[in-house]
């Protein structure tokens, strides 16, 4: 793999060149934002590794950045040393695919590292435009929109989206969205119910009638907005 890390503490930065490095990916660092956006602009890479608290500019910034002007979509694995909902929340509205909290295993990092790349490369866009109720989905140029309104989706976000589009109206459970996003390897954290509230966010927040569906203990389901409020 070819790996942007941004990251300013230097030991960091050490231990994943002498990690990665002798396994054969290939690295670029920038210890601030700015250097960062620069690198990102200019090269292609297959995967990035960003801090969330980076001089100049921070983390969350940078990734908007990457997503809406630089219109970068390889996938972006988060670090922070916040845990809390809410930072991941602001992590996963930014556009990242992926969150990991210092401090952390070098192997696990790895690890998310080629799930997300094999997931990305391996992601066929059909060339189709699912259609649910008012909700459309293009998944050749992932452009959502609900009632002629675009929706602003992270990556994982529109994975999710396109599973329950493609098996609407049926309840699709937890295990199989864990699955699309994630294969054989989900995180023993709370991340699919943070994707759920982000998409949540976007899909409903600014309509009258809820298409999301929450079925307790199974998974969710999109209603018809016609019948979202019954």
């Amino acid at each position: 793999m070819r790996i942007l890390i941004i990251e300013d503490n230097p030991d960091i930065v050490a231990n994943l060149y002498g990690f990665l490095e002798p396994k054969g990916h290939v690295l670029d660092s920038a210890a601030n934002g700015y250097g960062g956006l620069a690198l990102a602009a200019q090269n292609e890479y297959d995967a990035v590794v960003l801090d969330v608290m980076l001089p100049g500019m921070n983390g969350l910034e940078l990734c908007h950045k990457l997503r809406g002007e630089l219109r970068k979509d390889m996938p972006v694995l988060m670090l922070t040393a916040r845990d809390t909902l809410e930072d991941k929340v602001a992590g996963f509205d930014s556009g990242a695919d992926d969150y990991l909290v210092k401090p952390f295993s070098l192997v696990e990092l790895e690890v998310r590292l080629k799930a997300l790349v094999r997931r990305a490369k391996g992601a066929h866009a059909a060339n189709a435009v699912l259609a649910f109720g008012d909700l459309t989905f293009d998944t050749e140029t992932f452009e959502a929109k609900r009632a002629g309104r675009p929706l602003a989706l992270t990556k994982t976000g529109y994975t999710i989206l396109r599973l329950l589009m493609r098996e609407a109206p049926k309840v699709v459970t937890r295990e199989q969205i864990e699955h699309e996003v994630w294969g054989d390897n989900p995180p023993d954290t709370d991340a699919l119910r943070v994707h759920i509230h982000a998409l949540r966010q976007a899909l409903d927040k600014p309509f009258p009638h809820q298409m999301l569906r929450t079925i307790s203990k199974i998974g969710y389901k999109l209603v018809d907005a016609a019948d979202a409020g019954q």
